[in-house]
């Protein structure tokens, strides 16, 4: 059997939906892993990876977003199998990642019309950075 660096399996296989687990120390609130998506058109070539979160607070993502367009993703755990409860992204917070400082977990790939409600959300966030949307825009 031929052992793989994870990097060379993530730059192999890294594409839009993609979905990863890892702790963030972007979270102040939780030292917990969470789910991030992979929302580039080309994350193999772009120079920085996007990622949205995904949360299982459906609730707290909604009254905390009330005043914004319509920015949230929900995701049935029906329709991502590995998601143990329903989920909501918050598309109005992008990380931005470059592929050396991923250090991930690869997990099952979300389904691309999910990854294009996603991007939609974003591009529609007063909050998000014109540059992040940029990257995003083409080939919708």
């Amino acid at each position: 059997m031929i052992d793989i660096p994870p990097e060379v399996q993530i730059k192999s296989t890294i594409r839009p939906g993609s979905v990863f687990y890892f702790i963030s120390n972007t979270f102040t609130t939780s030292e917990e892993p969470h789910y991030f998506i992979v929302i580039n058109h080309n994350p193999t070539t772009d120079r920085v990876v996007l990622l949205v979160c995904a949360s299982s607070q459906i609730q707290a993502v909604k009254r905390r977003r009330r005043n914004l367009p319509d920015t949230t993703v929900e995701i049935k755990k029906e329709k991502y199998p590995d998601f143990k409860k329903d989920s909501i992204v918050d598309c109005n917070d992008v990380f931005v990642k470059s592929m050396d400082t991923l250090i991930l977990k690869l997990k099952m790939e979300i389904d691309i019309t999910l990854v294009k409600k996603l991007r939609t959300a974003v591009k529609q966030s007063p909050i998000v950075e014109r540059e992040i949307k940029k990257l995003i825009s083409s080939s919708d």
